[in-house]
This record gives structure tokens, sequence and C-alpha cells, in this order.
């Protein structure tokens, strides 16, 4: 199951609708359910921030689902490349107030899902997430 929202933050909801109503025809558990709307959130909102795409193009965000995993990816166009697994990991021994701002979202995405993958070729970016669904 595929759709393509436009690129920005009011986008959230329609994005949302789309999990839920994936969600609900898979039978997902609330579980996993929650973890990829999260894992969604996260990107989605860094791809909207950070990737100054030079057109209208939407992100691309396609779910899919085997026996034993989902399968998401989001897909940006006409952006320069990011790959979200080599972002520094933040220093969360410190106090808060000795942190720096930024990267918390993405440490707490590398928890919530069991595989990430990247691509890109031709200003196309796309971030692979891995849900395993089998009972541990």
């Amino acid at each position: 199951m595929e759709i393509t929202v436009r690129r920005d933050i009011a986008s959230l909801g329609e994005i949302f609708d789309f999990i839920d109503s994936y969600a609900s025809r898979q039978g997902l558990d609330s579980g996993v359910q929650f973890s990829i709307r999260l894992a969604v959130e996260e990107l989605f909102t860094n791809m909207v921030k950070y990737n100054r795409s030079r057109t209208e193009s939407g992100i691309e965000i396609s779910l899919e689902q085997s026996a034993s995993s989902l399968i998401l990816r989001l897909t940006d166009f006409n952006v320069d490349a990011f790959d979200i697994r080599t972002a520094k990991e933040p220093d969360t021994a410190k106090p808060l107030g000795e942190r720096k701002v930024g990267g918390l979202g993405i440490h707490l995405l590398k928890r919530m899902v069991d595989t990430i993958d990247y691509e890109y070729a031709d200003g196309k970016s796309t971030v692979i997430l891995t849900k395993n669904l089998e009972q541990t």
C-alpha cells in the first residue's frame, strides 16, 4: 500500500489515517502500530524540515507486509543524500542541561524498529525500516 503526500507538516494527519487504515486491515497489534506511527512521524518531519527539495515533489510512503515483518519506506525526491544510520547518537548520559539539541528522535526511532536501510540515487532518498512481527 502506498501514498504520496505534500511536503508539509500538515500532511501528518493524512499519513496517520493511512497507517491506521493499513494496520486495521492487516490486523496489526497496537504496539506495532504505535512504533510505525512514531517512526514515520520522526522521518517525515525531518524530511520536511531538512531536505530542502528543489521542486514541489511529494514524499512517498509505502507499507508492505510479509509473514514475519512489516517494511516501511519513505522516499523523498530531488534532495541531497542523508543516511540516518550515520546520525551521531546523542549522549543520553549527560544531564539535560548539558546535552546538545537534536538527535533524540532518530535515537528513539532506531530502538523502535528492527532494521534500518538506506538507498540514494539521482536525488532520490529512501529510508527503509523493518519491524519484526513475530512475538518473542
